[in-house]
């Protein structure tokens, strides 16, 4: 894996590709996950929730994964994987937002996702360098995405950290 300084642009720009990058890790995504995250959510929607009831009348057959817990996941499928270069020597990392996110198809009780990422755009900014990621989120043995997010970061220099 490259280390690349953070204020070193064309270095980063060098990793932009149209291609995805390999599966990280797996997750499974339990029943109890999630209930939890309805219980903290309060999205408490038959079809998460009420496992009898979706045998009998979700397309699905089972209950499935509320959307934003799988956005929540990100950090933890990120995390596995084989990424070709990570930004070194800034104060800190800022989620910048979301250029956009699509969620294509459910996650089924019990599934297990991963995630694979490109980069997409590297920019000089006046608060640091941005960084905009493409990732997107498969159903193990699923070819469709569950869901894509663009995620635009910003990787600022230290000094940036006490006026912040």
């Amino acid at each position: 894996m490259d280390k690349i300084p953070f204020d070193d642009i064309d270095a980063l720009r060098a990793h932009i590709s149209d291609e995805f990058g390999p599966f990280g890790a797996e997750l499974e995504v339990s029943q109890k996950m999630i209930d939890q995250f309805a219980e903290l959510t309060g999205d408490h929607q038959w079809i998460h929730l009420d496992v009898e009831r979706c045998k009998r009348e979700s397309p699905f057959g089972t209950t499935i994964a509320h959307g934003f817990l799988t956005l929540s996941l990100l950090p933890r499928l990120s995390a596995g994987g084989d990424d070709a270069f990570v930004p070194v020597g800034a104060g800190h990392v800022t989620n910048y937002g979301s250029d956009g996110l699509r969620f294509l198809s459910p996650v089924p009780s019990g599934s297990k996702l991963h995630a694979r990422k490109r980069l997409k755009a590297v920019e000089e900014t006046p608060k640091g360098t941005r960084l905009v990621q493409e990732i997107a989120v498969h159903v193990e043995g699923s070819d469709r995405s569950a869901l894509v997010y663009d995620d635009p970061a910003v990787p600022a220099p230290a000094r940036l950290i006490a006026a912040s």
